[in-house]
């Protein structure tokens, strides 16, 4: 059988999501405690992977048991497990041909910014005490909409086949002194929100034009490209499956948000 299982966390003690050779990840930390509920070794599989201190507030995982599982008994001794720092919200029972990785539509993050010195968000924001000029970051952010190659953003030494995304949504609002810049693709390269993030934080503070972007996208070249950001900031905040992965669901009417 297999289990889909939502799950959030405070990235800042772990070199991301995927387990590493020498490194703690949150994979790591999830098997472990998994591998003592079960009390047998359990893979799973992650929708995702996320770089060192970035946060996840909705990653997907997938798992598979021989045994059905009692979801609330699971939860309850798994979150007993785990540390404060990651949390299994809900798990879920789904066909066993489900992917978490591979039927995944599409993941979308948010990048935080406060334009004030707050205590609170010290550790989960970037402080920027200069004003920024949100109309043309937003301007320079729907430039992004228009392409689907961007190698400029992704960070140069990577194994992957294509650097095509597709981008659907990317947006700054503000609510306050905090900024939050959405962005929604089917698929991230690496580096690539914090990179697209450092750039537009440029055309906010008047050292780059909005219309740069286009430039930099045609370029090809990271080195065009603004600084990365800090990944204190940034948190993947949905995984969207199709209506089909949810139907699965034996236990649940709703599964991921769309």
């Amino acid at each position: 059988m297999r289990y889909f299982l939502d799950i959030a966390y405070n990235g800042k003690p772990y070199h991301g999501f995927q387990r590493q050779p020498e490194d703690i990840s949150v994979q790591e930390v999830l098997e472990d405690a998994i591998a003592v509920y079960f009390q047998k070794a359990v893979t799973i599989f992650g929708a995702g992977r996320t770089d060192t201190g970035v946060h996840g507030k909705q990653l997907i995982a997938h798992f598979d048991s021989d045994t059905t599982v009692n979801e609330s008994q699971f939860l309850y001794k798994l979150n007993k497990l785990l540390p404060d720092s990651v949390a299994v919200r809900d798990v879920y029972l789904v066909n066993s041909e489900a992917h978490a990785r591979f039927d995944a539509m599409a993941r979308e993050y948010e990048y935080v910014v406060t334009t004030r010195k707050d205590p609170f968000l010290s550790e989960s924001a970037l402080y920027i005490i200069k004003p920024l000029d949100v109309e043309a970051m937003n301007t320079a952010a729907k430039v992004l909409l228009e392409y689907t190659d961007f190698e400029c953003f992704s960070k140069v030494k990577t194994d992957v086949k294509t650097f095509n995304c597709k981008i659907t949504y990317a947006h700054w609002s503000q609510h306050e002194h905090k900024l939050v810049f959405t962005i929604r693709a089917d698929r991230f390269l690496r580096n690539m929100v914090r990179a697209i993030v450092g750039t537009l934080l440029e055309v906010g503070l008047g050292k780059r034009l909005p219309g740069s972007i286009h430039d930099i996208i045609a370029s090809k070249n990271r080195g065009e490209a603004g600084k990365s950001v800090a990944a204190q900031g940034l948190y993947l905040t949905k995984v969207l499956y199709p209506d089909c992965i949810k139907n699965l669901s034996l236990t649940r009417e709703e599964f991921t948000y769309n």
